[in-house]
Order: structure tokens, then sequence, then C-alpha cells
């Protein structure tokens, strides 16, 4: 599994930090073979074609967000419902994304990576306004308290998650409190804020189709 989520970044050209901490190592795929994978991977990479322009795009994000096709194309189909302009719809695919709950455990620094994130929300290590909550995709709103469970504090991956988010500085949507290990969604998250890797607008293209 480790192999095949550094292979995806080889493979698009870009480093989504798909591992935590290893994606900022010199043990990094990326740094040791930045070519895509293959027998003739070290060969020039060929021109893309539009709809290969939109595909990879389209790839880079939903890699980026950890999600299966299915899952990514919902919420593709939610914005388009709204018929906005294009800038508009990028702010809120953003938003959708990264008001996840796996997204909103990841950035209050509690996961290195939003696969582990993912991991530890299905586990039901965390609660949402005092409420265990397993779904990775539950969508967190300004207001809302996540919190480490009790039980869950002395597991040997959170032994020094305390001293490592006094350090933390997380995003201008949430806060966190380091000593009572919760934090609190404060805002929206913007497209310029989080800059994702990707052209929003080849995705939207690439569903249009």
């Amino acid at each position: 599994m480790i192999n095949n989520k550094c292979k995806i970044c080889r493979r698009l050209g870009i480093k989504l930090f798909l591992k935590g901490e290893k994606c900022f190592s010199v043990k990094c795929p990326m740094v040791k073979r930045p070519y895509p994978p293959g027998m003739r991977a070290k060969k020039r990479r060929t021109g893309l074609t539009e709809y290969g322009k939109e595909l990879r795009e389209k790839q880079k994000l939903k890699n980026l967000y950890n999600l299966r096709e299915r899952q990514f194309k919902n919420y593709i189909k939610e914005v388009f419902k709204n018929q906005g302009q294009t800038e508009n719809m990028a702010d809120l695919l953003i938003e959708k994304l990264e008001s996840r709950l796996d997204s909103i455990v990841f950035r209050l620094g509690f996961a290195s990576s939003r696969a582990q994130a993912r991991q530890f929300v299905s586990h039901g290590f965390f609660l949402v306004n005092g409420k265990k909550v397993n779904i990775p995709s539950y969508q967190v709103k300004k207001g809302d308290k996540i919190s480490l469970r009790e039980k869950v504090r002395q597991k040997e991956v959170f032994r020094n998650i305390s001293s490592f988010l006094k350090k933390y500085r997380p995003p201008s949507w949430v806060k966190v409190d380091a000593e009572k290990l919760e934090g609190e969604v404060i805002g929206k998250p913007s497209l310029e804020e989080v800059s994702p890797p990707a052209e929003i607008s080849s995705i939207f293209e690439f569903y249009s189709r």
C-alpha cells in the first residue's frame, strides 16, 4: 500500500504528501525517482491531450483527499447543482472536501496524513460535540468541536501528540487545544489558503463531458 501511494505521486508528477512524514524525508520516492513508474519510466513524458490533462488534474485532487471515484464524483455533482460561476464552484468543492471529518482531523494535526486520519475516524477514535462519529465523510460545521476519546489517548500512536500539537500551526479555519486534545472549527476553508495542487476548472471540464 505504501508503494502504491508513492507510485500515485510519481505517475502524476507531483508530490501529494500521501504518506505524511515520509514525504518530507530523503526516503521519498519522488526524490529518488522523480519520473513515472514502469519499464519506460525514464523516457521523456509524451504530450497530453486536453482530455488527458483534465484527467490528470482530477486524479491529483481525488488522490490528495484519498477518495474513491464514486465519492469524488458525488461531490462534483453536489457542486454542479449550484449552477454558479466556476470560481464559486471551486470554492464550494474545496469547502466540502476540507469539511470532511477526516480532513479536519488531519488539519488539526491528529494524523500525519489524510489516509491515517480516515483510519482513525473509521475506528471511532474521535468525538464530534461529545458524540462518537466513525464516518470519515461526515461534514463538520463551524462551531463543531472535535476531541480525541479518553479511551484511545494512551495508544502508542498518540503518546506524544500533546507536545507535537503545542508546536503545530493549523490553518486559519480550525484551532486546536493541545492540553485538552480537542479542536474546533472556527471558520470556512478557502481555496486561496488551501491552494490545492490541481487546476479545479479542468476538473469541472472533465465531468462536463
